[in-house]
């Protein structure tokens, strides 16, 4: 009876760890990922469109992008995006692609990419922590309506307790492989 509402935590959990991971990839450390363009959108034809979808984005190199668009005319306004955007890159272009050269990032530049890290990945655990806490309030709910027992609402919680704490154990590990990733020079 309640395990539906541990499913669907669970399913709310993992979910929220999806967006974590996503939202870690997007961030830039050092080598060059085409993944950090994902948010930048570009005004084309007065839609706003993702990059990936005007044009093929490669990394011939560790430290380089390049994005050729199907468009060549688009190639300003694709560089215009780029520079408002906050990934710190410059864009350049020979009228047929756009290169992007991933700079070197510093000891301090390192550090603060490593705080964001970390405060995504706390706003994950907070959220975590919300979708247990919304889950164990419909659980007791349905204790006080004597739809379950007081014992099934042990079990319901351990339960609830064992998938949070893995989750936030998966995100923590997430989170450090970040880390590292951004801290490896």
């Amino acid at each position: 009876m309640y395990e539906t509402h541990i499913d669907v935590a669970k399913e709310k959990m993992q979910k929220t760890i999806a967006v974590v991971k996503k939202d870690l990839a997007t961030m830039r450390a050092g080598r060059a990922n085409p993944q950090i363009l994902d948010r930048i959108l570009v005004d084309y034809y007065g839609t706003p469109t993702p990059i990936n979808q005007m044009g093929n984005i490669s990394s011939p190199e560790p430290r380089m992008l390049v994005i050729s668009l199907w468009e060549s005319k688009m190639i300003p306004n694709v560089e215009k995006a780029i520079q408002k955007s906050d990934i710190g890159i410059n864009p350049t272009n020979d009228g047929k692609v756009i290169r992007l050269v991933v700079p070197e990032l510093t000891e301090e530049r390192r550090k603060d990419l490593v705080k964001q890290v970390k405060k995504q990945v706390e706003e994950g655990k907070v959220a975590l922590r919300a979708i247990r806490r919304d889950a164990l309030d419909a659980i007791r709910k349905m204790e006080k309506k004597s739809e379950i027992t007081e014992d099934d609402l042990k079990d319901a919680e351990t339960q609830l307790q064992k998938l949070t704490d893995q989750q936030v154990k998966d995100l923590d590990a997430i989170g450090a492989e970040k880390e590292k990733e951004i801290m490896s020079v």
